[in-house]
């Protein structure tokens, strides 16, 4: 994970790479892990941060979808629900089960809801987090202290799993690397190379120098999320659109509106979305909206409609009302929706995900979510292998340990998602006990850690740091932004910047920041570019 090393790899062109993946979300570095670990020469470049998107602005679930199952997709819930398991099994020390409780306000919501997640139990066979179980009304309330018990006839109870997505990210990147593979983020894919009709490589922009380079390689796949129809008019100009964006957010509250271990669920909402209030490192999410047809951008905003739809619904089923001041901070995710399946040269190899093949042979991976990345990532190699004749190699990361992987031991709550580089942390903080010192009162983010992010994570800028190596922006938006000089001031020592850099990026995370708060001005959302 060291930038400067890869971009000096990249940037030689003395090596015709075997994949090149374009894009540095869920997909794309699932891909790279994929590639590298069945031993090919893989190169990765990401025009941001790595999971700067929709990868580090989920519901935070790793789960087999509820909803897909009582749409009777039985299929895509019990590869979901496998590849749950999986995730557990690679990274306990990011995923870990959690009991969900439906709360009941009719006669029939108990047995109908019980009978359901027992079929949910069902799919799951060895990979069940445990059973699920119907409960009286004082047993739910137990179990959901705040709940609106007007009108509350029972609950069921059920196990599904919770996970960081952007750390998550970091530690496939880092998996990647370890592999082999050679990853830069900052760094854009601004053309494709074609010979004789065929992609070849890409030509691509360090954003930090501005310098141009050719990256080469026997296949690129384009894994840019809501940005995919971009690369792909690089290679189609007049291509079809292949998603539709649609945003989801959510909003953080203290933790005192839903105490207790267990998420909150329910099924239907008025828009037909299933709402959850989930305990997430000591706060509580709640979300989701469903607003289609959003123009692609890399900070989208919430709109109030959204906001209004996830307080109504709060308020609905808590006993404590939220109001927007209550909010700690409010951010936005875009899904691309397929709403193409393509003709002759698409391969749709499930109903989660599509992967595509153009005449030129540019491989797009769309769709699909990040609790079934692992078997997205196999997908698209093996179409790879066919596409450009590479041979075949099987896929090894069924059960191969993540970056990190650690069974979850005594150590502090907030450093339990670094897993075995906890040791890492704990050395620096050993050499300088000053870096024990907490960056903001109400965060428990360190300096030690922030040094960690910058030497062995790959952060580059303050965003890096509060927004997806730590997660200080998504839980206390306004504690983040008291925090960012200190960041600033550690990035700078280690990236040997002057002060202006140091107060120019502290300018530009409170401007971004802001946009999380509610009530607050902010930037309006970024253009769409290309990964």
């Amino acid at each position: 994970m060291k930038r400067d090393k890869a971009l000096d790899r990249l940037r030689a062109g003395s090596e015709i790479f075997d994949i090149l993946v374009v894009g540095g979300g869920a997909s794309g570095l699932g891909a790279a892990v994929d590639a590298a670990a069945r031993g090919y020469s893989v190169a990765l470049i990401e025009q941001d941060d790595f999971a700067k998107g929709t990868s580090s602005r989920s519901t935070k679930l790793v789960h087999g979808g509820v909803r897909y199952l009582a749409q009777g997709n039985v299929s895509l819930v019990m590869s979901a629900l496998r590849e749950r398991g999986r995730l557990l099994q690679n990274a306990p020390h990011l995923v870990y089960a959690t009991p969900f409780v439906i709360p009941n306000y009719s006669w029939w919501g108990g047995p109908y809801y019980a009978f359901g997640m027992t079929l949910y139990d069902l799919l799951a066979g060895r990979w069940s987090f445990g059973r699920s179980k119907l409960l009286s009304k004082a047993q739910t309330v137990e179990h959901l202290p705040t709940v609106e018990t007007k009108g509350l006839s029972s609950g069921v109870m059920y196990y599904d799993g919770q996970f960081d997505d952007s750390r998550l990210a970091i530690n496939l990147a880092q998996t990647a690397v370890e592999k082999g593979a050679v990853l830069a983020n900052y760094c854009a894919c601004v053309g494709l190379i074609k010979e004789r009709g065929v992609v070849c490589g890409v030509f691509a922009r360090d954003v930090e120098s501005g310098q141009e380079f050719p990256i080469r390689a026997k296949v690129v796949i384009n894994a840019t999320g809501v940005f995919v129809d971009e690369l792909r008019r690089f290679d189609e100009p007049n291509a079809e659109p292949l998603v539709a964006v649609s945003q989801g957010v959510h909003l953080v509250l203290p933790r005192e509106f839903l105490p207790g271990n267990s998420a909150l669920m329910i099924p239907k909402t008025s828009d037909g979305r299933v709402l959850f209030a989930i305990p997430w490192h000591n706060q509580l999410v709640v979300g989701t909206t469903d607003t289609p047809n959003v123009k692609a951008a890399l900070e989208p905003r919430a709109l109030k409609s959204e906001i209004d739809f996830i307080l109504e619904h709060a308020r609905q089923y808590l006993t404590r009302d939220p109001s927007e001041k209550d909010v700690l901070s409010v951010f936005a995710g875009l899904r691309p929706l397929v709403k193409k399946a393509g003709a002759s040269n698409t391969a749709a190899l499930s109903r989660d995900h599509t992967i595509i093949a153009s005449a030129s042979k540019l491989l797009t991976l769309t769709g699909g979510k990040w609790t079934t990345y692992r078997k997205m990532a196999e997908d698209v190699i093996n179409q790879a292998e066919q596409l450009v004749s590479l041979g075949h190699r099987p896929s090894i990361t069924t059960n191969m340990p993540i970056h990190g992987a650690a069974e979850p031991s005594s150590v502090p709550a907030h450093l339990r998602v670094y897993g075995s580089d906890v040791a890492g942390i704990s050395a620096l903080i050993s050499a300088d006990p000053s870096l024990n010192t907490q960056v903001h009162p109400d965060l428990s983010l360190r300096q030690a850690e922030v040094l960690w992010h910058v030497r062995h994570e790959m952060a580059r800028t303050v965003e890096d740091v509060l927004a997806r190596r730590s997660r200080a922006l998504l839980l206390n938006a306004r504690a983040s932004i008291v925090a960012a000089p200190t960041v600033a001031r550690i990035l700078a020592k280690e990236l040997g910047r002057d002060a202006a850099w140091a107060d120019a990026q502290v300018k530009a995370y409170s401007e971004l920041a802001r946009g999380w708060i509610l009530g607050e001005k902010s930037a309006a959302a970024q253009p769409a570019r290309n990964s």
